[in-house]
């Protein structure tokens, strides 16, 4: 029926990093393991002692190598001087003296550990590691780190090509992350690249069916492209906003957000499948004459650009909204003229479609016709 084709003919689908590890892993995982062996053995009262009695290290290179933790190995040994707390217990039995303890064993462990490793790189390289999970090698030039980059994002297209949004929206994150950690030195593009990773998460969010998010994603990647005045990622966003508002049923959004997209278009295919979108809209709210309007501009950009395949998606779209408009005779001579092009362009499904709706049509019309008949019988009939 009409209904069934317009799932047939549905619009275009508009609609990618990976990192590696370091060193620097295998030396936390030592370290890791040094420590847990220290945590494992209680120290005895004696070992206590001796802990008060060790000397004061120098303040200075101490808050060097421990960083932001040299304040809780502060607040620890301020914990020893209570002797009350330091006698009293825990619900589960462990004296709270052997935590503390055992706590500043452990920083005085992490800080020889860092003092044998360079202990202020490895102490900065790990806060950002932390933070960003994964950061470019500083050492490397620009032309290199723009080919990791570009390598990564190929492996995210191929990801969401080859239908694994999932996959492809983890390392797009990923990516992301990490390149809003660079400057524009290390990255010069850095606007771009973000705005290409938030359309890509996006899209492989619009593909997992998660369309509140995607809707989310685009609109970052539509304010990052206004405020950095990138005319091509701002069209782009908008086409992928319209997308999804038509998926959730919100028609008229779609079509606002599609025509302020318009006069961005760059080719005559671009036009063509915006136009036919913003049709097949204007069809769902029941507007059958703006509906063939944009089915018709759909379908003269389409022969500008010799697309057979959208001449056939704009032809069904007029004819639509012709039996809307109950122009019956126009939609059955435009459903005859997108058979032809199903078969045309071999599209079998297509051309079921088509058959039933022009079947469906035909009908309507020969009803019609009688309606008309009978309307002029009885009108006569009245008059003699």
């Amino acid at each position: 029926t009409l209904t069934s084709i317009f799932s047939v003919f549905t619009g275009p689908s508009s609609v990618k990093l990976e990192n590696k590890g370091d060193l620097c892993f295998i030396s936390r995982q030592a370290e890791s393991k040094k420590a847990n062996q220290k945590l494992q053995i209680k120290p005895t009262k004696d070992q206590r002692r001796t802990k008060k009695q060790e000397p004061v290290r120098n303040p200075k290179t101490e808050r060097e190598l421990l960083g932001e933790l040299y304040a809780d190995k502060a607040y620890l040994e301020k914990l020893l001087k209570d002797e009350d707390l330091m006698e009293s217990s825990t619900k589960q039995g462990t004296k709270v003296a052997d935590l503390v303890l055992s706590g500043i064993s452990y920083l005085d462990t992490r800080r020889e550990f860092w003092q044998q490793q360079k202990p202020l790189y490895a102490r900065e390289r790990e806060r950002k590691l932390r933070q960003r999970r994964w950061i470019p090698d500083r050492t490397r030039k620009p032309a290199e780190v723009g080919r990791s980059i570009v390598k990564s994002m190929e492996d995210i297209q191929q990801l969401l090509a080859g239908d694994c949004p999932e996959g492809g929206c983890r390392k797009a994150e990923r990516l992301l992350k990490t390149i809003q950690g660079c400057s524009e030195d290390e990255v010069p593009n850095k606007g771009e690249l973000l705005g290409n990773l938030l359309s890509c998460i996006g899209n492989a969010q619009f593909e997992m069916g998660r369309t509140e998010a995607a809707l989310q994603s685009h609109r970052m990647d539509l304010e990052l492209a206004r405020q950095r005045d990138l005319p091509d990622a701002v069209s782009r966003a908008l086409g992928n906003i319209g997308r999804v508002y038509a998926r959730i049923s919100k028609f008229q959004q779609a079509i606002d957000t599609w025509e302020e997209k318009i006069p961005m278009a760059k080719s005559s295919l671009e036009k063509t499948w915006l136009f036919h979108e913003i049709g097949r809209c204007y069809l769902e709210l029941d507007k059958a004459e703006a509906a063939q309007n944009y089915g018709q501009k759909s379908l003269q950009a389409s022969r500008e650009e010799g697309d057979v395949e959208w001449q056939l998606r704009a032809t069904v779209l007029v004819a639509q909204a012709q039996v809307r408009l109950k122009d019956y005779w126009s939609a059955i001579r435009n459903f005859e003229k997108a058979l032809e092009k199903a078969k045309l362009v071999h599209d079998e499904a297509a051309q079921r479609a088509v058959i039933a709706a022009l079947d469906d049509v035909s009908k309507t019309f020969v009803e019609e016709l009688d309606r008309r008949r009978e309307a002029r019988v009885s009108s006569v009939e009245g008059v003699i």
